[in-house]
């Protein structure tokens, strides 16, 4: 898997400790499609993503573009899930 340094700083910000809030929701999405992901739209703010046979469905922060810290634990654990980690 081949990332942009733009990539690898949103991997890394999503597994730093103590966790980041305030991660740009697009930049978490722009790094589940670098990494191979299939990304749909489900209803409303809800996200589906698929990686490496792990499903998982999240939701769009709103109306700010941020994510808080218990989605950035959320996706922390659907990388681990599917073997991403920097």
């Amino acid at each position: 898997m081949d990332l942009s340094r733009k990539h690898r700083a949103t991997l890394e910000a999503i597994f730093a400790t103590p966790v980041h809030a305030g991660i740009v929701w697009t930049d978490i999405e722009t790094l589940f499609r670098a990494c191979g992901a299939e990304v749909s739209e489900g209803s409303g703010s809800r996200v589906r993503v698929a990686l490496r046979g792990v499903r998982a469905v999240f939701h769009r922060p709103h109306p700010q573009k941020e994510t808080d810290k218990g989605a950035v634990k959320s996706v922390r654990r659907f990388l681990t899930e599917a073997g991403i980690e920097p």
